[in-house]
């Protein structure tokens, strides 16, 4: 794995999850992130999928924030991201907000729905075609995204600064 890579990944999700960017990313905006993607999805508060996800989310956050002070920074996040991370509490909270934006619960995302969840999450809106489309190709071009692929490419991402998602987001942005 590249060092540099990897850090560089880790710090665009730090600064995604820092909604208000003041370098720490509070306990408020990481629970946010069911919230924001119940409401983009149209999900009420009493959808069980979305306690699935406030949760996960709760495990995450415990996990993430090392000295328990309801704040985590930037140094605090780059040592606890990773693979072990990623497998113990990440893909279970990644999962359940992919589940929320499954409208037909067939395991796949459509464009309209993995565009609206990841503006949702805070990814800037012309991100999402490009890295549905990467992962469509990868997938073998059906126009669906499952969630097995979408989860894949995201910790990949995290642990290797690297993934179908990203490698298309760079080539745009180099346009």
């Amino acid at each position: 794995m590249d060092t540099a890579t990897s850090l560089i990944a880790k710090r665009h999700i730090f600064t995604m999850l820092d909604v208000d960017g003041d370098g720490v990313i509070s306990r408020h905006e990481y629970l946010s992130r069911p919230e924001r993607a119940a409401s983009a999805m149209g999900r009420g508060d009493d959808d069980p999928r979305v306690a699935v996800a406030r949760t996960a989310h709760e495990r995450v956050f415990a996990s993430m924030d090392a000295d328990g002070d309801g704040a985590v920074t930037f140094e605090e996040y780059a040592a606890w991201a990773g693979a072990e991370a990623f497998d113990e509490v990440c893909r279970q909270a990644l999962g359940s907000l992919f589940d929320l934006a499954d409208a037909d619960g067939d395991g796949a995302l459509d464009r309209a729905e993995f565009t609206r969840l990841r503006e949702a999450l805070g990814n800037p809106a012309d991100n999402a075609g490009p890295a549905f489309d990467a992962l469509d190709r990868a997938a073998g071009g059906h126009g669906r995204v499952g969630r097995e692929a979408y989860l894949a490419s995201i910790r990949s991402y995290v642990t290797e600064g690297t993934s179908p998602m990203a490698e298309a987001l760079h080539t745009a942005a180099a346009r």
